[in-house]
């Protein structure tokens, strides 16, 4: 009986620890999703969002643990003013990892550009207590998008009078 207890409590301890092992640190993410990711980058400096988009998320496919991809997907999104969408692949990067500074800087920025300073104002936040009294640039970069503002105006129809 006290044999199978243990059996049955080491089972339980297996299938609990499943998941915490299957989670990768960022020097065990695939060579080949790592070198995509790098193809990726290097088109979205060229402007080439096509091509960028299609290298990250084929990099995506290769590790779905590789988060600066989606912080990488999240800025190919930004730059074609797609803000919402930059937010959501920051989100499964902070999914990932909760203090990931590029994707609370990122997401900050797309935030800000949004019209959500506020929610921008609290990854600014996080971001201070993540980098304590040392700073650092994705602190800056964020800090400096929410003091200049949306830099997209939002065009609304000129409103019409009727006599």
């Amino acid at each position: 009986m006290a044999k199978r207890l243990i059996l049955l409590t080491a089972g339980f301890v297996a299938v609990a620890m499943a998941p915490a092992a299957a989670q990768k640190p960022d020097d065990q993410i695939a060579a080949q999703s790592v070198a995509l990711q790098r193809q990726g980058e290097t088109a979205l400096a060229s402007g080439n969002f096509v091509a960028a988009n299609d290298a990250l998320e084929t990099a995506l496919a290769v590790d779905p643990r590789n988060r600066a991809v989606f912080v990488d997907l999240a800025r190919v999104a930004t730059r074609q003013k797609l803000f919402g969408k930059a937010i959501r692949f920051t989100g499964k990067a902070l999914a990932l990892e909760p203090n990931d500074r590029d994707a609370l800087a990122v997401q900050g920025v797309a935030m800000v550009e949004a019209g959500a300073t506020a929610r921008a104002q609290q990854n600014l936040a996080r971001l201070q207590a993540i980098c304590a009294k040392a700073g650092c640039p994705q602190q800056a970069e964020l800090g400096a998008a929410i003091a200049h503002g949306p830099t997209v105006v939002a065009s609304k129809p000129a409103a019409t009078q009727k006599n």
